[in-house]
């Protein structure tokens, strides 16, 4: 069975290389390029349309930008799922009913995104279109997404005209996804478009909240956002090293294990 799974699992990844070449293919050339039965390739490009990696049309498949990408994000999705799941579970926990939020792009962010759907009469702004559109059908919730540049590979929105939108808003949480918490380098990010955005995220904001699983801490990313002091409340998970946990504690920041 495991072998089966593993057959199938690697005849999905040739279509997706495959699509990723040529942008379109035929069931019935997919099913001859890969050996396999034309009732097998339709389940095949059924599964991975439900899972966002194509589009169905009829007698083939397509590959677009908006699924390339979000093939990216699938895959970020899963690398410490259980753990960014926790992490969201217990910043839910400390986000009340009628909050106002701040929250940027990533995938930590969007599970929290999901986790905040227990919520009512929240109102979000984000540069997040994922979160944008996680949280938009939520029908007591107020999502406001803020226009901008795209960097369409990470799904977010940046530059000048998010900065000038953000002005108009003050919330009670700034809530961030970042790429490094370090005691002496403070908090960073890979991606320098988002820098600025964050940092006045957090100036509109009451309390800014990290929220990082624990291969983050100790780690610095390519950009400088703020020192370790700047945030009030760092969410990672139970595996972080104790003794990073206790350096940030003693920079004053409070540290929830989820």
């Amino acid at each position: 069975m495991a072998s089966e799974e593993l057959k199938i699992d690697a005849r999905r990844s040739k279509i997706i290389e495959i699509l990723n070449k040529k942008g379109h293919e035929r069931v019935s050339q997919l099913s001859k390029d890969l050996t396999t039965s034309m009732d097998s390739m339709r389940s095949d490009l059924n599964a991975l349309e439900r899972d966002g990696y194509l589009e169905r049309i009829q007698g083939g498949a397509i590959q677009t930008a908006f699924h390339h990408y979000n093939r990216e994000l699938l895959a970020k999705k899963k690398h410490m799922a259980a753990e960014k799941k926790r992490i969201a579970n217990a910043l839910a926990d400390l986000i009340e009913d009628g909050d106002t939020l701040i929250m940027n792009s990533g995938t930590t962010t969007y599970y929290a995104a999901v986790a905040l759907k227990d919520h009512k009469n929240l109102n979000i702004v984000t540069n997040s279109l994922a979160i944008a559109v996680e949280l938009g059908a939520c029908p007591t919730f107020k999502v406001i997404l803020l226009g901008g540049e795209i960097n369409a590979q990470h799904s977010f929105t940046y530059g000048n005209d998010v900065l000038e939108q953000l002005k108009r808003y003050k919330a009670k949480y700034a809530i961030l996804s970042i790429d490094g918490v370090c005691v002496d380098e403070g908090v960073s990010t890979i991606h320098a478009e988002e820098v600025m955005v964050a940092r006045m995220m957090m100036e509109r904001s009451n309390d800014t909240i990290i929220i990082a699983d624990h291969s983050k801490l100790g780690k610095e990313g390519f950009m400088y956002v703020c020192d370790l002091q700047d945030i009030n409340k760092l969410i990672t998970d139970k595996k972080a090293d104790p003794e990073r946990v206790k350096e940030i504690r003693e920079a004053n920041v409070q540290v929830i294990l989820g």
